[in-house]
């Protein structure tokens, strides 16, 4: 057995939430997150509706794989219970976790330049480099922000998500939400969304002629990179290594 597995107490869904709890640490050592208010939830059942997620503003440094909370998409009585989660983080991933069962993980955060993009009257994002490619034709824009996220907005969300081939909402005038198979599949999308996004408005900046790929080329680089074999795995791999070696408490 895995020696971080064997740290964590008796609950179920072990080797998952101490994926989801390495991903809350590199989130914030990446500064993707904001404060206390983003969340990440993981599908753990068939249909996708029984989901863990993060606790109520709990510092992503600070989360461990015992501190998740276990929800249940269908029940009404999740937000008047003790240990019940954000209400905004409810009202998105309740929706996206009753309807879309494709998404098995979900990550929202407002990091500092996919916020950008969301904020620019056309929030497109053209493929100029391997890192825009990956996205092309792969996310949705959100044109209807209505607050900071009521049920009302999350199941606008989840209807946005109803085609499988978007794995990114960029929410405008709020952040993004990255959907994908696995935490370290979504994890690793959103890594890589921030760092387009970046690319993207740095280019902006300067003010000069883009040099926008052919969709054609676009789509082949998406393609490839859809394909490329391992690379999301080895990269939260690699990131639970590090917090390994350093004896960090994400596990327990």
């Amino acid at each position: 057995m895995p020696e971080n597995i064997a740290r964590l107490p008796n609950l179920p869904h072990k080797q998952e939430r101490i994926d989801m709890a390495a991903a809350f640490r590199w989130t914030e050592r990446y500064n993707l997150h904001e404060s206390v208010a983003n969340h990440f939830s993981l599908a753990v059942n068939d249909d996708g509706t029984q989901f863990l997620m993060n606790p109520n503003q709990m510092h992503f440094s600070r989360i461990k794989a015992s501190d998740l909370l276990l929800l249940d998409a269908n029940d009404p009585d999740t937000l008047n219970k003790p240990d019940a989660p954000d209400i905004t983080a409810w009202g998105l991933h309740g929706a996206i976790h009753r309807h879309c069962p494709h998404a098995r993980c979900a990550m929202h955060v407002h990091s500092i330049h996919a916020t950008v993009l969301a904020c620019l009257a056309d929030s497109n994002m053209p493929a100029i480099d391997q890192n825009t490619a990956m996205f092309f034709n792969r996310y949705v824009i959100d044109e209807n922000f209505g607050g900071i996220g009521t049920d009302e907005e999350g199941e606008r969300c989840a209807q946005l998500f109803q085609n499988p081939a978007h794995k990114v909402m960029i929410m405008g005038n709020h952040g993004i939400m990255v959907i994908g198979n696995s935490v370290a599949d979504t994890f690793n999308r959103m890594y890589y969304f921030e760092r387009a996004a970046e690319t993207y408005i740095r280019a902006l900046q300067t003010g000069q002629t883009l040099r926008i790929l052919s969709d054609e080329i676009a789509e082949k680089t998406a393609q490839e990179l859809d394909d490329y074999p391992d690379q999301a795995e080895k990269h939260l791999s690699e990131l639970k290594a590090i917090l390994d070696h350093e004896g960090a408490d994400y596990a327990a």
